[in-house]
C-alpha cells in the first residue's frame, strides 16, 4: 500500500467508525480514535528509522502480540472503548499494509 493512502485510511476509516458508531459523539470519538496513532512513536526505536518494507507487527513493541491484547482488553472498559477501538484500527491497517507489502 503506498505510504499516503496508509496514512489517509488511518484518518478515514477511525471517522467511519466514530460516524457509524458514535454519531452523538462523532467529534470526541473520532479525535479519541485518531490518538491511538501515539503507537507509532515506537517506529523511533528503530533502525532505520523508516523502512518501507518492513511490517511494523511484531517488530515494534506497541505493535506487538501483548500490545494489542492490551488494546483489546482497553475495549472492554467502557471509559476506554473509544481508544481501545482506535488502537484496534490502527493495528488492523497497519496489518493490512503488511498483507499488502507480502502480495506485492
Amino acid at each position: 500500500m503506498r505510504p499516503a493512502l496508509h496514512l489517509l485510511l488511518h484518518f478515514i476509516v477511525p471517522g467511519l467508525v466514530a460516524r457509524l458508531g458514535y454519531r452523538d459523539h462523532f467529534w470526541k470519538a473520532w479525535l479519541t480514535m485518531l490518538a491511538g496513532m501515539v503507537i507509532d512513536l515506537d517506529h523511533f526505536l528503530a533502525t532505520p528509522l523508516y523502512d518501507p518494507n518492513r511490517c511494523s507487527l511484531s517488530a515494534h513493541p506497541l505493535h506487538s502480540p501483548p500490545a494489542i491484547l492490551a488494546y483489546v482488553i482497553l475495549t472492554a472498559i467502557p471509559r476506554t472503548r473509544i481508544f481501545g477501538v482506535g488502537l484496534l484500527i490502527h493495528i488492523a491497517l497497519d496489518g493490512l499494509d503488511c498483507l499488502w507489502m507480502n502480495c506485492s
